[in-house]
């Protein structure tokens, strides 16, 4: 290790004490040189940079948020044991810990710095269901308590059973592997209770070591843990703290008691963060931004698919998003059975019937019940994965519907159990037949699956076997006897509802039988315990459901799969949660999220309509892909002029010329020959096109069929080195963008165009202020139908003095390129899309505005 690297591992050793720029005052206190000390900023600000702007997971990120965080350090205790914990588990192999880690770092590198005086984050973290979440935040707590937060308060969910779960599988990962460092303040066997004695003088005695608090989103429980904490302000003070939301969408949104209580509990640190963790997001990317809430405004991280999970596109399928091409969306595996309408009231009884109901084991619950024994007698064969074998029944919330399925299974089970024994052919020859059907439907041996076909002849010794040991349970929130994996392997029917919808892992679940209704997406897709891992039975999971549900399912799949792909989407700098509102798809029959959480919801433009769009990442180092941009953009204007003959509006004295009325098609050839750089997510030419497609067709040839294109540079110097030629009488001088230290393959500008840029051919004259909001009225009220294309000659050198920027130092000269589309007139098509109302957001963008491109022209001159 060389005297640099050195230095800049004691720098880094500071962190964990100091703010960044803490650190460096201490180091250059030892006598460092001032070029020394520059060269550790600048090296520890590209690290953090390679781990905000990673693809996997994706993010939007609130775009002035400093990142400080650039991974686990030698000296950590809480990471590194748990990762060795988890390293020894069959089921975590090296790509998983891989990525569970490459995740975890850039979630801990979104919070703030646990030194600084004083903050207050706000994140959500979008997993997936039954996808390893509670995983993904125990190792964020693990690192940032290494990292120097010191108090996290976990809500885990409203039911018993889920804060049970998420204690025990804390103290298991995180807590006894380095028991010295932490001190609990909850067990398994009961929710919060505050300790006797001063709590100041509590956490003094634990000032070594981090507490650990799990508690219900239980009005009396966060009662007695915020009236606890009060008593203790100055502790407080100096506290960094985290408080993880699991469930996220439950409870804590909208509701009278605990949103409030969430809420004081978070005032009560000044230097906390809270981050939210859902699968189903819904309503916490609706909440009103401008309100004192928990709207995520910091960031939204996007956790991506592990490998191996059952997802609800994988087994429902979806439609294909603008721009797929039909055959390469997944249709879903044949592993859903349809439930016949007509048997629905032999085991879902109407309100007036529920007192006297007694459900019939018949027709398809009859087959699910037997399949499972079948599947469960085939993995004992195989011999691989988790123990335990669940089936869920759910066909109803009343409690006493559930207990009225007890005895009928019971019976059922006793009767099935004799009749194997004695051989009954009749029960025999169905198996075998069920199994055999099965099995041909979905075999396990494609290489989807990659496990070995198991006979019916081998799995029949193991049956008697699995029917013995199955067990009926009853798990609701009047429940005695609940699921508990805890005291060794488990066959079981699990019948319930609530208490087995959200977050609760149902070990080993191999069949569903879901008859239940619901009326928004969250509620339905928590009701889906069938997605997850399943090792060692990769082809037998099987779920039984109406053809309806499956449909609303698939429905669901295409919203989920959007909207994680608006996420995807906007994960470039220039686009944040306050300045840009993930935006989710609409049904006629379900709900997005129940009402009260909607209630500040905003009908959103479909696709690309009123969003300004613009390139900020390029291959600088690639002569080829920057001259290919050239000869794009100049083959459009000299069409544009001489084809089309669109009217050119001459405004050389400011740097312009706008091209006006260019037919559209011009406009899609050019992004068919434009190279948008990878990382520019937003800008997908294949997207965009068949948006503005679509809008033709729609609109009867009108919207969008016309297009202005407009060249935006420097006003003309005179030098012919400064100039840039688009063609006979369209020249500029070259504009100045310089780029963020990043990876040399993608140069970063961040922001290339201006608010005055994106209204460039209206007349913003009577503007008062030129805001976003501004614009888009203005360009409703002049150009309603036009799109908006500006072309940037970029300067390849683009020297700057400007602090944490780099000068682009590219091949040769870069075009940059900006869309801006009018919002729809009426529906753009039959699909309704709904967001969080951003109107009363006010932003301090970091963009090029007039000013401050003047001051750059003074500034960075060659």
């Amino acid at each position: 290790m060389d005297e640099f690297d050195a230095q800049y591992e004691a720098f880094r050793r500071l962190i964990k004490t100091q703010t960044p720029e803490q650190a460096l005052g201490t180091i250059k206190l030892f006598g460092m040189s001032d070029d020394l000390a520059k060269r550790i900023a600048e090296r520890h600000q590209r690290e953090t940079i390679e781990i905000r702007e990673k693809r996997q997971p994706g993010s939007v990120v609130r775009n002035n948020r400093e990142t400080w965080y650039v991974g686990p350090q030698d000296d950590d205790r809480c990471w590194p044991a748990l990762q060795e914990l988890l390293r020894k588990q069959p089921s975590w192999d090296d790509d998983g810990l891989r990525d569970l880690d490459a995740a975890s770092t850039k979630v801990v590198s979104m919070l703030d710095h646990p030194m600084e005086k004083d903050f207050s984050t706000r994140g959500l973290v979008v997993g997936y269901v039954q996808s390893g979440k509670t995983t993904n935040f125990t190792a964020l707590i693990a690192k940032a308590a290494d990292a120097g937060y010191k108090f996290f308060i976990v809500l885990a969910g409203v039911h018993n059973g889920l804060r049970r779960q998420t204690q025990l599988r804390l103290e298991r990962q995180l807590v006894d592997p380095v028991i010295d460092q932490w001190h609990p303040l909850t067990g398994p066997d009961g929710d919060f209770e505050p300790p006797a004695g001063n709590p100041a003088a509590f956490f003094t005695h634990k000032s070594q070591q981090h507490v650990l608090c799990v508690v219900k989103k239980n009005v009396p429980r966060l009662v007695k843990l915020k009236d606890w904490l009060a008593k203790a302000p100055d502790y407080l003070k100096n506290c960094p703290t985290l408080i993880i939301d699991d469930e996220a969408d439950q409870a804590s949104i909208a509701s009278k008691r605990t949103n409030p209580l969430i809420r004081e509990i978070i005032d009560l640190f000044p230097r906390g963060g809270y981050i939210g963790y859902t699968a189903t997001p819904f309503a916490n990317l609706l909440i009103d931004p401008t309100a004192k809430d928990l709207y995520p405004q910091d960031f939204v991280v996007n956790l991506p698919k592990p490998r191996g999970h059952f997802g609800t596109e994988v087994l429902f399928g979806r439609e294909p998003l603008d721009g797929e091409d039909p055959e390469d969306v997944p249709d879903g595996y044949d592993m859903i059975r349809t439930v016949p309408e007509e048997e629905i009231p032999l085991v879902r009884p109407c309100r007036d019937e529920i007192e006297d109901f007694t459900p019939e084991i018949d027709g398809a619950l009859r087959t699910a019940v037997l399949y499972f024994w079948l599947a469960t007698a085939a993995r004992r064969v195989r011999g691989r994965g988790v123990p335990h074998s669940t089936m869920l029944v759910h066909t109803s919330v009343s409690t006493l519907v559930h207990e009225s399925f007890k005895g009928p299974l019971e019976r059922f089970r006793c009767r099935t159990s004799e009749m194997i024994k004695v051989c009954d052919d009749a029960l025999l020859n169905e198996l075998r037949e069920l199994w055999d059907s099965e099995t041909a439907r979905v075999p396990g041996t494609e290489p989807d699956f990659g496990e070995e076909k198991v006979l019916f002849e081998e799995l029949l010794p193991k049956l008697t076997g699995v029917v013995d040991d199955c067990r009926i349970i009853l798990d609701n929130s009047k429940s005695v006897e609940r699921l508990d994996y805890e005291t060794g392997p488990v066959v079981a029917i699990a019948v319930g509802g609530n208490t087995l919808s959200r977050g609760l892992t149902l070990e080993g679940l191999a069949v569903s039988y879901f008859v239940r209704g619901a009326s928004t997406y969250d509620t339905l897709l928590q009701m889906g315990r069938w997605f997850g891992f399943r090792d060692g039975y990769a082809d037998l999971p099987r779920i039984w459901m109406t053809d309806e549900l499956r449909d609303w399912f698939r429905h669901i799949a295409t919203v989920e799969s959007e909207m994680r792909r608006d996420i995807d989407l906007y994960m470039v700098e220039d686009k944040t949660p306050l300045s840009f509102a993930v935006r989710l798809r609409n049904h006629p029959s379900l709900r997005i999220t129940a009402a009260a959480k909607m209630r500040d919801a905003v009908k959103a433009s479909a696709s690309y309509g009123g969003q300004r769009i613009q390139t900020s990442y390029f291959r600088t180092h690639d002569a080829d892909w920057l001259r290919a941009n050239q000869a794009a953009a100049r083959e459009l204007v000299e069409r544009a002029l001489h084809e089309a003959g669109a009217r050119h509006e001459d405004r050389s004295a400011e740097g312009r010329h706008v091209l006006h009325d260019v037919p559209y098609d011009m406009v899609l050839d050019f992004l068919g020959n434009y190279r948008f750089h990878e990382k520019s997510m937003e800008c997908n030419a294949g997207l965009i096109r068949s948006y503005v497609e679509r809008r033709v067709k729609a609109h009867g040839g009108g919207a969008l069929k016309r297009w202005n294109v407009a060249i935006i540079g420097t006003p003309l110097s005179g030098s012919a080195e400064s100039s840039y030629e688009f063609a006979s009488g369209i020249a500029v001088d070259r504009v100045f963008r310089a780029k963020l230290p990043s990876s040399p393959e993608a140069a970063n500008i961040k922001t290339l165009m201006s608010r005055r840029d994106a209204g460039v051919d209206l007349d913003l004259s009577a503007l008062e202020e030129v805001t976003e909001a501004a614009l888009k009225r203005a360009r409703q009220a002049q150009c309603p139908e036009t799109g908006l294309l500006t072309l940037y000659p970029i300067d390849r050198e683009s020297p700057t003095r400007r602090e944490r920027r780099q000068p682009l130092a590219a091949v040769d000269h870069v075009i940059g390129v900006g869309l801006v589309f009018p919002l729809p007139r009426g529906e753009d098509s039959e699909v309704e899309w709904y967001s969080a109302n951003l109107s009363g957001v006010v932003l301090e963008e970091d963009e090029l505005d007039s000013d401050e491109l003047a001051m750059l022209l003074e500034d960075d001159v060659r």
